[in-house]
C-alpha cells in the first residue's frame, strides 16, 4: 500500500514560512545524533547530500530526494539556506573551530550579564587554526556566505539550476585534492555544510578531553536528560524542526554505543515514542574501529554499555543497527578491522572509517528517500523487525566492482559462489547465507548497465542475462543465495559522490567514475569523484550467536567490581533484567536447527 505523502514548509530563521518553499513530495525525517564518534560519519553523509544538489547545470537530475533530510530557510538578511534537519549533541571542547551557533545566520551566543563591580581579569584562548581545506572554504565563500551550503534546493534538477546565477553558486572544490589525514582531529575539521543555530547542543557537564569525570557510563546519559534545563533545550530544538513538517516519516537516531551517549539516546528514543507514537525510528549505534585506551576496566565498561544500549535502543526503536568496521567490536576479542578489496584505509583514523560507514548509511536509507518510491521508513522497518527481531545487520560493497564495459549481470555472475558485501555490524564474518528478511540497495549503475547488452537472438550467458530489468537481475541473484528470504530491492542510477573532503583511499585501478579499468590500461592518476555502492540491511540468524555470546560473556562478570558503572545510576537488579531481555532477544533469531543454548542456564551472575 502507498504510504501517506505530504510535504513541508520552508521556514526562515525565526520560523516563518518561506513563500513557495518546500517540496510537496518530500516526507521529512528528523535526525538526532550524539557525540563526536557519530559526527564523523554524519558529516560525510551531509556532504554527500550537499554535493548531489550544488546547483551546477552539468549535474544530472538525481532521483534521491534530499529534502527528506534537509530543510530550507532564510537568514535574517533574506538569503536562502539549506541545512540538515538535525539535532547534534556533543561534549564541551569538541567543536574545534566550529561555532556552536554556526556562521550562516549571523547570530551569536548571548553574553552573560555582569553584576560584579570589582576588578575583572580576562583570560582569552587563541582561536583554533583552521586547516587548508577550511581556509579555502572561507576564502571562496566567506564566513557567513551560504556557499558552504546549498542555495534553496527545493527546486531540484534543471529548472533550479537554470534559476541560479553563477554568482550564487557554491565554490567548486571537487577537483581540489587535500591530504587531511594529518590535519583532522575532530569531525568539524572537514565540515563542508552549514548548520542551523538550532542544531548543535553542547553537553556542558562533561568535557571532550577530560581524563576525570568522563561520560563513559550508560547511567550518566540517562541522568543527563532528567536535568530540566537540558530537557527543555532539547524539546525546544526538536519542536522547532517537527512543527515545520506537514508529514513526518520518523527519526534517524545515531549514537555512540559504548559510552554515556547510549543512555542519553535510549531516553531520547523513549521520549520520541511517547510524543510521536507510530512514527518510524531507525537507530544506529556506532563503535570505534580501534581503541586508544585498551585498559581492561575500560573494555568491561564498553561491553556493559553495549549490552545496555542494544537492549534499550532495540526495544524502543523500529529497528536498531550496530555499525562498526571492527568485526569484534561488541565483545572483548582482539581488533579485527573489516577489509574492502579496493580500499586501502587506516583503521586508526576516524576520518577514514567514518567515510566508509557514511557511504553505507547513506545508501542503506535510500529506499524511503527516492522521489519515485512509495516506501516509508515505517514500512521498511516493519518488513525487517517481524517476530521481535528489531536488531538488524548492515553490509556494503564499497566500491561495487564494475568495469566500464561491464553490465550488472556480468558482475553478479562473477559473484555466484559468495556474497559480494562486507559486514559492518561487528558480527564477525557474515558468511551465513540464511536470512529472515532484507533490504538491498544498488546505486551508481546506469540504466544501460543494469541489464545485459545481449543481441536479439543471442545466447544468454546466465539466467541473469535474460532478466529485462535491473530489479529483476538483482532479485534473481538474491534468490539464488536466499531462496526463502523476503527481499526488498531498490536500484538508483545516482552514484555516491566522493569528492573533497572524502579521503582518496581507493586503489589506482579506478577511473574518476569509480569503475574498474581493464587489464593493460594505465592506472588512473586522477581523483575518484563518484562510486557505485551496494548495501544490505538484514534480519539475520547470525545475531542469535552474537547476542548469545554477549549474554554469556557479561553473565560471567561480577558487576559489583565495577563501581563506576553502577554509581552512574544503573541498579544491579535492573542490569540483571537487561541481561534476561538480551537472552530473550537472541532467541528471536534462533533457527530450528541451531544449537540449543541450555548451557546458558548454568552461567552464574
Amino acid at each position: 500500500a502507498a504510504a501517506p505523502v505530504g510535504g513541508k514548509e520552508a521556514v526562515s530563521a525565526d520560523g516563518e514560512p518561506v513563500p513557495g518553499g518546500g517540496d510537496s513530495a518530500a516526507r521529512p525525517l528528523q535526525q538526532l545524533r550524539g557525540h563526536s564518534l557519530v559526527e564523523w560519519p554524519s558529516e560525510e553523509g551531509w556532504r554527500d547530500a550537499a554535493l548531489c544538489y550544488d546547483g551546477e547545470s552539468s549535474e544530472p537530475y538525481s532521483d534521491i530526494g534530499n529534502n527528506v533530510l534537509f530543510r530550507e530557510g532564510l537568514t535574517l538578511q533574506g538569503q536562502p539556506t539549506y541545512t540538515p534537519r538535525l539535532i547534534l549533541m556533543d561534549l564541551k571542547g569538541s567543536l574545534s573551530s566550529l561555532k556552536q551557533e554556526g556562521a550562516l545566520y549571523g547570530v551569536s551566543q548571548t553574553e552573560p550579564t555582569l553584576t560584579w563591580k570589582g576588578t575583572l581579569s580576562v583570560h582569552k584562548e587563541d582561536p583554533v587554526v583552521k586547516n587548508q581545506f577550511l581556509q579555502q572554504l572561507d576564502q571562496l565563500g566567506g564566513e557567513v556566505d551560504s556557499s558552504r551550503n546549498l542555495i534553496s534546493t527545493a527546486f531540484q534538477g534543471e529548472e533550479r539550476a537554470a534559476a541560479l546565477s553563477v554568482a550564487v553558486r557554491p565554490p567548486d572544490l571537487s577537483h581540489s585534492t587535500y591530504r587531511l589525514e594529518s590535519n583532522v582531529r575532530v569531525w568539524s575539521d572537514y565540515l563542508r555544510v552549514h548548520l542551523h543555530p538550532k542544531t548543535i547542543s553542547v553537553v556542558q557537564q562533561y568535557s571532550h578531553s577530560s581524563t576525570a569525570d568522563r561520560f563513559e557510563a550508560f547511567g550518566f546519559g540517562e541522568k543527563l536528560i532528567r536535568d530540566p534545563s537540558f530537557l527543555d533545550d532539547f524539546e525546544d530544538r526538536l519542536h522547532f524542526y517537527i512543527e515545520e513538517c506537514d508529514y513526518l516519516q520518523g527519526f534517524h537516531v545515531l549514537c555512540d554505543l559504548q559510552d554515556g551517549f547510549a543512555g542519553l539516546s535510549a531516553k531520547v528514543v523513549e521520549l520520541l515514542n511517547d510524543e510521536y507514537g507510530g512514527r518510524g525510528i531507525f537507530t544506529c549505534g556506532f563503535t570505534p574501529t580501534s581503541y586508544t585506551d585498551t585498559n581492561p576496566l575500560k573494555e568491561v565498561h564498553r561491553l556493559l554499555n553495549s549490552v545496555m544500549g542494544i537492549v534499550h535502543l532495540a526495544g524502543r526503536s523500529s529497528a536498531f543497527c550496530p555499525m562498526s568496521l571492527n568485526k569484534n567490536a561488541l565483545g572483548r576479542k582482539r581488533l579485527s578491522p573489516a577489509t574492502f578489496p579496493h580500499v586501502v584505509y587506516d583503521a586508526s583514523l576516524n576520518y577514514h572509517s567514518s567515510a566508509l560507514l557514511a557511504t553505507a548509511l547513506d545508501t542503506l536509507t535510500i529506499p524511503y528517500r527516492l522521489h519515485s518510491s512509495a516506501v516509508s521508513l515505517t514500512q521498511l522497518t516493519d518488513v525487517l523487525n517481524q517476530s521481535g527481531r528489531k536488531v538488524v545487520t548492515a553490509s556494503a560493497t564499497i566500491p561495487f566492482p564494475m568495469r566500464d564495459m561491464d553490465t550488472l549481470p556480468d558482475v553478479l555472475c562473477r559473484q555466484q559462489t559468495e556474497l559480494p558485501w562486507t559486514g559492518l555490524s561487528a558480527c564477525g564474518d557474515l558468511n551465513d547465507s540464511r536470512c529472515f528478511a532484507q533490504s538491498v540497495v544498488m546505486r551508481g549503475v546506469s540504466p544501460e548497465q543494469q541489464i545485459s547488452n545481449l543481441a536479439p537472438g543471442g545466447k544468454a550467458a546466465s539466467i541473469l542475462h535474460n532478466c529485462p530489468t535491473g530489479e529483476e537481475v538483482l532479485g534473481t541473484f538474491l534468490r539464488s543465495h536466499f531462496p526463502t528470504t523476503l527481499s526488498a530491492v531498490h536500484l538508483t542510477q545516482t552514484p555516491c559522490k566522493v569528492t573533497t573532503p572524502y579521503p582518496q583511499f581507493f586503489t589506482p585501478s579506478f577511473n574518476k567514475h569509480g569503475q574498474l579499468m581493464g587489464s593493460g590500461r594505465v592506472p588512473s592518476t586522477s581523483a575518484v569523484e563518484s562510486i557505485p555502492v551496494m548495501t544490505a540491511l538484514q534480519s539475520s540468524p547470525v545475531l542469535h550467536s552474537v547476542l548469545r555470546s554477549l549474554y554469556r560473556e557479561v553473565s560471567r562478570l561480577n558487576l559489583r567490581k565495577f563501581s563506576t558503572f553502577l554509581s552512574a545510576g544503573t541498579e544491579l537488579d535492573d542490569f540483571k533484567d537487561v541481561l534476561e531481555e538480551l537472552k530473550t532477544l537472541s532467541q528471536c533469531y534462533k533457527m530450528n536447527f541451531d544449537q540449543d543454548d541450555s548451557e546458558d542456564n548454568s552461567d552464574s551472575d
